[in-house]
């Protein structure tokens, strides 16, 4: 009797205990002291983006950002880089020289604007984004933040875009190396080109930017140097 007693008050305790086992907080990632909650994995995603925007247009709107920078250096426009060639030929390699360093110049000047346009994107960031980007690929937080933006930065950018152009006097490189390009079709019997200025330096900006954002999250992932807040050093140690 008693036997059965105690086993009827174990089967109840172990039924209660299912009951009360909580499903989705905290998160069991080891911290090395709780489980994080997935309030902090948010916050902590949200800072490592905030973190790595910052640097990363710090980096890219100071002078020489883009133009000594081989990974964001801006070349001709692929399209145009048979203007490229014929000028070169013709000794115009100068005008061609500064054309190229006023295409990079647009960018840095460009970017200076670029970082609330990220932290806006990032505060939209909701919990369940989080918990996936936590335990993904070292850009995993990047590529989420390209992917569910792009478009937004593209129409908020160009316009910055089209003002550093204006502002570091683009188009007046731009249109004499054209119209010189172009006198020499009648020649060569090659077509005219007139690429988007604007277009080509707005999407060479955000790519360069994310790649400079990319290489901020993986140094947070992976040095422990760089997690320079309490939340990101407590939400990155150990995850992987």
């Amino acid at each position: 009797m008693r036997v059965a007693v105690v086993a009827s008050l174990l089967l109840v305790m172990v039924s209660c205990a299912e009951i009360t086992i909580p499903t989705s907080f905290p998160i069991s990632i080891p911290t090395g002291d709780k489980p994080l909650t997935t309030a902090e994995i948010t916050e902590g995603l949200k800072e490592a983006l905030k973190v790595g925007a910052k640097n990363s247009t710090g980096l890219a709107s100071q002078t020489d950002g883009f133009f000594k920078n081989p990974q964001l250096f801006i070349p001709f426009p692929p399209e145009a880089e048979k203007v490229k060639n014929t000028l070169v030929k013709a000794g115009f390699t100068k005008q061609v020289d500064e054309f190229t360093m006023t295409l990079n110049r647009a960018a840095e000047k460009a970017t200076e604007k670029a970082l609330p346009i990220f932290v806006s994107a990032i505060t939209q960031m909701t919990i369940s984004d989080a918990v996936g980007i936590l335990k993904g690929n070292d850009n995993a937080a990047t590529e989420y933040l390209r992917r569910t933006t792009s478009a937004q930065l593209q129409s908020a950018f160009k316009p910055i875009a089209r003002d550093a152009i204006s502002t570091v006097n683009l188009t007046s490189y731009w249109e004499p190396l054209a119209n010189t390009y172009n006198k020499l079709t009648i020649l060569t019997g090659g077509k005219a080109v007139n690429p988007n200025l604007e277009d080509y330096v707005t999407q060479k900006a955000i790519d360069g930017l994310f790649i400079l954002i990319a290489k901020e999250e993986k140094s947070i992932r992976e040095n422990p140097a760089a997690r320079v807040t309490d939340i990101l050093k407590r939400v990155f140690a150990n995850t992987k």
